[in-house]
């Protein structure tokens, strides 16, 4: 049975689930991924070095602001340092999908891990609640198609970067953000998550705007004791529609 279940197909279903669930998010991440590809360009990367930020790094936040610092002639320790602080969350990701493949052969768990995103592990969380068990088909096709959007757009931002002055003052960084605030709303389903969310809110706006460094580490670890507090004082409560009638 094991042996059957590992060379199982997804079923047609599962493939227009997965692409129709990851649609909207790889839709808002668009402007992001032509924004690191063109200011790659700008940076003074080849054609094919920014594009392979995308291939081969995907993390947008992290290429992002890799960009940034090299343009600005940053050291590599500042760039390295940077990046694995901005992409540290995902340690947080695979210690949790930790359970669901590590029974799985070592080629699932080296691709899951390479398609791992915000997105994908959001999307596959919710159909994890929702069907009961981890589809590993439904994981991977989420974030291939995630994958493939991603570096389609960092393409446009390659082929036009030249001729796309200035896009940085376009705003298009705020998908960055559009991204993220779609990401956390359907997650908070109690007082506890709620809590954390808020807190993390004011905390990095504050810390920001006070200067000071790492603030968005800070924050995080400010929310994530304010929800543990919260959770250990009050008794989890799901917000749901009967509890607003």
């Amino acid at each position: 049975m094991q042996k059957e279940s590992s060379v199982s197909r997804p079923s047609k279903s599962t493939w227009l689930s997965a692409c129709a669930d990851m649609l909207p998010l790889s839709l808002a991440v668009l402007p992001w991924g032509v924004l690191c590809g063109s200011l790659g360009i700008q940076a003074g990367l080849t054609p094919f070095q920014a594009q392979a930020m995308s291939l081969f790094v995907f993390a947008g936040a992290a290429q992002l602001s890799g960009v940034t610092m090299m343009a600005a002639g940053a050291p590599a320790s500042t760039l390295f340092g940077t990046t694995f602080v901005i992409s540290a969350r995902h340690l947080l990701y695979s210690v949790n999908l930790r359970q669901y493949i590590r029974v799985l052969p070592l080629r699932w768990r080296v691709a899951l891990g390479f398609v791992l995103t915000d997105e994908m592990y959001a999307v596959s969380a919710v159909h994890t609640e929702k069907m009961g068990h981890f589809d590993r088909h439904y994981a991977l096709i989420t974030g291939t198609f995630f994958y493939l959007c991603w570096n389609l757009a960092t393409l446009v931002g390659v082929l036009g970067g030249s001729q796309f002055d200035n896009i940085e003052d376009l705003g298009l960084e705020f998908a960055i953000a559009a991204t993220f605030i779609a990401l956390v709303i359907p997650t908070i389903k109690d007082i506890p998550i709620l809590v954390s969310v808020v807190v993390s809110a004011v905390a990095i706006v504050l810390l920001t705007l006070a200067g000071i460094s790492n603030a968005l580490i800070v924050a995080a670890l400010m929310g994530m004791v304010a929800g543990f507090f919260c959770e250990s004082l009050l008794p989890t409560k799901n917000i749901t529609k009967e509890d607003n009638q």
